[in-house]
């Protein structure tokens, strides 16, 4: 009689270590913004949810260019942009103004809190929503405000109003309603360009005139980052509602006019 073969055990499935790597840089970006806002550093905590969207934006580039994609990345990647872009903002914008609601009474004082927990669960099911549409949805549009964009209009507030000598004090009744809207504009169903089609196509090369406009962004960013980037995220951010109601009355005066 043969004998039996030995029965190896399974073999554990690994996890590729460039892209995850980024990954979790941004992730800890995120969780160094939370730390320096506990400290009243809210300047640096604002850069580090920036150099979060950055991270953001390699790991999965990264992936793609090395064919590591996996489904464990994805759902990692998730979990990051839930601590960079939901967490940490709403944290930054509590201790920063939302928290001094408190002086004016117990329900100015939940209000302060209730609005950073509208940011940051509309985060999160804005992240879930875009992981059930992967593959459904229109690459060329976001459904809603993506989180990066969304924490960049939050961190760059925070960021130009410390710069302008503005404390948290002297705006924690604008920074609720910023918060909310925000956050409610993370899950609208209004579209926003993901300019994701202007990497893909036959030819890498563009017009010359983006790089013209390169030169002048980058031109402006030296002078002043803080407001340029709150001024151009704020013109992304309302992109969305007046490109959506723009579209919607194009097609209504097309249906009207069409015998």
């Amino acid at each position: 009689m043969s004998e039996s073969m030995p029965v190896r055990p399974p073999r554990h499935r690994g996890i590729y270590l460039l892209p995850n790597l980024f990954t979790t840089a941004a992730m800890f970006a995120g969780f160094y913004a939370i730390v320096v806002s506990i400290d009243g550093r809210y300047t640096e905590a604002a850069v580090a949810v920036f150099f979060a969207a950055i991270l953001d934006g390699l790991d999965g580039r990264v992936a793609r260019m090395t064919g590591t994609q996996t489904e464990f990345g994805v759902q990692y990647d998730s979990l990051s942009d839930l601590v960079s872009f939901g967490l940490a903002p709403s944290l930054v914008m509590y201790t920063w103004s939302l928290s001094s609601l408190r002086d004016f009474g117990p329900l100015w004082g939940k209000l302060g809190w209730a609005a950073a927990f509208v940011y940051a669960a509309c985060a999160a099911l804005r992240l879930a929503r875009f992981n059930t549409q992967v593959g459904v949805a229109d690459k060329r549009y976001f459904q809603g405000l993506a989180s990066p964009a969304a924490a960049a209009v939050c961190m760059s507030f925070v960021w130009s109003a410390e710069k302008s000598g503005f404390s948290g004090d002297d705006l924690c009744f604008v920074t609720p309603v910023i918060a909310v809207l925000v956050g409610l504009l993370m899950v609208s169903r209004f579209r926003y360009f993901s300019f994701k089609s202007l990497s893909k196509g036959d030819s890498p090369r563009v017009p010359f005139g983006w790089m013209v406009g390169a030169v002048l962004l980058i031109a402006l960013l030296i002078l002043d980052t803080a407001r340029v980037l709150f001024v151009g995220f704020t013109v992304y951010l309302l992109s969305g509602p007046v490109g959506t109601i723009w579209g919607l009355a194009t097609r209504r005066r097309a249906r009207r006019g069409a015998p």
